[in-house]
């Protein structure tokens, strides 16, 4: 990524945009059916463009395209080598392409372009690159049998697959599904959330000039009921893959056992702990990640660490620190790359945030705030999605461990200690998909991402285990005895 521009050369950038505004479908931008919406710049309140929406004609279109791409075998039957070239060079135009993607994320969902610049845009070509270059490496099987048969266990891309992505990190969950989706053979229709449309419909027609086949990669933006709600119920759409709140998670469950039972993946909410042993030491260097973890994008993060579960020996000197950090962390226009936070994703969910912390406003710029909470308190318990961290004091790393698993959620966790048997031994028993030691994060591009409980399920997130969840596996049986003299073999 080349260096940063200043303030003013970002927003002649911005102001300099022509997004795309209709429905990606069959290798080209057509008008949507559905009901025209505003994408809006939630820093400014102006309006970037007038999206074309879709609803359920659009829907079966769409899913009609993409089928007969598969069923043809436009994609799914490529070699695999020809599958990992098209990628490349779609990364490749993401890359020349990265400053508009960058800016576009910025003005549409309120992300700093600090961020977008270094994370969200080289992470996202980073992640469909690796899926592109693992194509021609997974190897399948055979199994264990004697000399009389030959088992061969395969995997084959599950069909026509709906992606459905969240608004909080657009462009990166867009190549999260897929990377590993279109890496499998499968075709993808992507429903982008509606406050956050234009990447993924720029980053279609990318992949489209990339030399991916008409129908296999397409972008229907609209709202839930218009668009969502159809591709769910879709009798011909092979699976979701979802990352989004935990109670929409609920509706494609729904969907599913309403319609055809396709497969489900689920990546929901989190309520994440940090959890801070009495003997953790370099207390700046803790209070670095778990400033971080609570506030990285306004704290609208699924594995966010919102709750700091801290022993009251180091909790004195440790929020000393955090709240010394936090003073580095500058919110304001994101489009100022000095600004480490940007805004709330609108009026709507500010004014959710803000209820939390007490306050009965709207506005979408909003500080970090840290709060002393008991931990059967609401703020302990719900998943904010703002840039609130709640601080619960325990008297034992036993106990910090227990208020840890206190949650319907188990998506990510955090444990600082310099015991490394304790490090350990905490990290097996938290009940999360990822836990870190010592640090905060997810893991890379090569781990597995995804929760427990009402975290989510059937599946997981980057590394190989993301190729396998767009996969079906099967068995071939082949019988070699010789047969019987006398038997009929037809």
């Amino acid at each position: 990524m080349s260096d940063l521009l200043t303030h003013d050369e970002y927003q002649a950038l911005a102001e300099a945009l022509d997004p795309p505004t209709t429905a990606f479908i069959d290798g080209k931008f057509q008008a949507g059916k559905g009901a025209k919406f505003a994408t809006v710049n939630p820093a400014t309140g102006q309006a970037l463009a007038e999206i074309s929406g879709c609803n359920d004609i659009d829907v079966d279109l769409a899913v009609s395209k993409a089928r007969g791409a598969f069923d043809q075998g436009r994609w799914s039957k490529l070699h695999p080598s020809e599958r990992k070239d098209v990628l490349i060079r779609l990364c490749k135009l993401i890359t020349r392409n990265r400053r508009e993607l960058a800016v576009m994320e910025s003005v549409d969902s309120g992300k700093p372009i600090l961020d977008c610049e270094t994370v969200d845009v080289p992470e996202a070509i980073h992640c469909i690159k690796w899926h592109a270059e693992a194509i021609d490496k997974i190897y399948d099987q055979t199994g264990p049998t004697g000399d009389d048969a030959i088992s061969m266990i395969l995997r084959e891309p599950i069909g026509v697959v709906a992606a459905v992505l969240p608004w909080n990190f657009p462009l990166m969950m867009l190549a999260w599904k897929i990377g590993p989706a279109l890496a499998a053979g499968c075709s993808v229709i992507v429903k982008p959330a509606e406050q956050t449309s234009l990447t993924a419909l720029r980053v279609a027609e990318l992949a489209y000039e990339a030399g991916i086949p008409r129908g296999v990669l397409q972008v229907l933006p609209g709202d839930g009921p218009s668009v969502g709600e159809p591709l769910g119920r879709h009798m011909d759409v092979d699976m979701v893959s979802f990352t989004g709140s935990t109670d929409t998670g609920r509706l494609f469950l729904k969907y599913a056992a309403d319609s055809n039972l396709k497969k489900v993946v689920l990546e929901c909410g989190g309520k994440n702990p940090a959890v801070v042993f009495d003997d953790a030491e370099n207390l700046d260097h803790v209070a670095e990640h778990v400033v971080n973890a609570a506030f990285w994008n306004a704290g609208q993060n699924c594995s966010a660490a919102s709750r700091l579960i801290v022993h009251e020996g180091v909790k004195a000197d440790l929020l000393e620190r955090i709240e010394a950090r936090i003073r580095d962390w500058k919110t304001g226009d994101p489009l100022d790359p000095a600004n480490h936070i940007g805004c709330l994703i609108d009026g709507d969910h500010a004014a959710k945030v803000w209820g939390y912390i007490g306050e009965t406003k709207k506005n979408v710029f909003v500080t970090p705030c840290i709060v002393e909470v008991g931990r059967n308190d609401v703020m302990a318990k719900d998943e904010i999605f703002g840039p609130v961290l709640s601080v619960i004091t325990v008297s034992s790393n036993d106990e910090a461990v227990e208020v840890a698993n206190d949650t319907s959620y188990g998506l990510a966790a955090s444990v600082f200690t310099v015991n490394t048997r304790r490090a350990i031994r905490a990290a097996r028993n938290i009940k999360a998909g990822t836990v870190t030691v010592n640090c905060y994060g997810e893991g890379d591009i090569s781990t597995p991402f995804g929760g427990y409980k009402q975290s989510g399920f059937g599946g997981r997130d980057n590394g190989i285990h993301a190729h396998d969840q767009f996969t079906e596996l099967k068995t071939i049986w082949i019988d070699l005895t010789d047969p019987k003299e006398g038997d009929h073999v037809g």
